[in-house]
């Protein structure tokens, strides 16, 4: 197997960073750095033990003599497998291209003897928010030291949230036994107030009784006094009527007059035009 012709940052291994419990820090990238220091060009694939943890952009390609190109790896928001951060490993892969085939690289991969193939590996290492190596075996003891701190402040909570419950059944309990003593006291406390409200209630209302008796005397007196002023009225346009009466049917009779005289002459008239129809004829 040829030595690897490119130049391959960073050299040994890749950084990661993952939280006290495995999971990659989402949002962060790491960069490899791939260059070409020779005349030829270079083909070249990046692979991965774990591809489905690993996004890498990108992750084939091909470098002119002289050329470079930054690999993007992000890793997947999902946890590191304590028994297997050491399995995580990359792989970079080069080859020279053959003169004439540069168009068709997927070919070229599939036709290339594995004796011709470059070879290149690199380690992947997490860090914790410490900056400590999450490979390495003493984190793991400094991981469990935080772990047990947070288990013992939930079991301090835990406590003190019980003894505040058990303040407050105390303190419930010692409420009702009082109250069970000073019960018949509260109640007479209680209903005189009441006692005092409905005699004041009914005073008030036996004096609204007898302010609607005086609104009701008072209304009868205006009806009664209405009636009368009705009654004048009536008796005041009744004698009008009467006295009205002669002028109104005056002018009917003085017509009656003069309707006699040309009924008669009507008459003659008619008489006169029957003689002469009759000398004529």
């Amino acid at each position: 197997m040829p030595n690897q012709v490119l130049t391959i940052e960073p050299q040994n291994e890749l950084k990661f960073k993952v939280d006290f419990s495995g999971l990659f820090e989402q949002g962060y990238t790491t960069y490899m750095r791939l260059i070409n220091p020779s005349s030829e060009t270079v083909l070249f694939k990046i692979k991965t033990t774990a591809p489905k943890k690993y996004c890498v952009r990108p992750n084939s390609g091909m470098l002119e003599p002289n050329s470079k190109v930054e690999i993007a790896i992000t890793p997947q928001p999902v946890y590191v497998d304590p028994n297997e951060k050491h399995k995580h490993k990359f792989m970079v892969q080069s080859v020279i291209a053959p003169e004439g085939k540069n168009n068709n690289i997927d070919q070229v991969w599939k036709e290339i003897s594995p004796d011709q193939l470059m070879d290149y590996k690199l380690k992947c290492v997490f860090e914790t928010p410490r900056g400590t190596n999450l490979n390495d075996s003493g984190d793991n003891a400094a991981q469990n030291e935080v772990t047990k701190k947070r288990v013992a402040v939930a079991d301090e909570a835990k406590a003190t949230l019980k003894e505040d419950v058990e303040g407050l059944i105390q303190n419930e309990a010692k409420r009702r036994k009082d109250d069970e003593h000073t019960g018949p006291l509260s109640a007479k406390t209680t209903t005189l107030p009441k006692s005092e409200n409905v005699e004041n209630d009914l005073q008030k209302a036996s004096l609204e009784v007898i302010h609607l008796r005086e609104e009701e005397s008072k209304l009868r007196q205006e009806n009664l006094q209405l009636k009368e002023e009705l009654l004048r009225l009536h008796q005041s346009a009744g004698g009008d009527g009467r006295v009205a009466r002669p002028h109104s049917y005056g002018p009917e009779k003085q017509a009656q007059v003069p309707s006699l005289p040309l009924v008669a002459a009507a008459v003659v008239m008619a008489l006169i035009g029957i003689v002469i129809g009759k000398f004529f004829m």
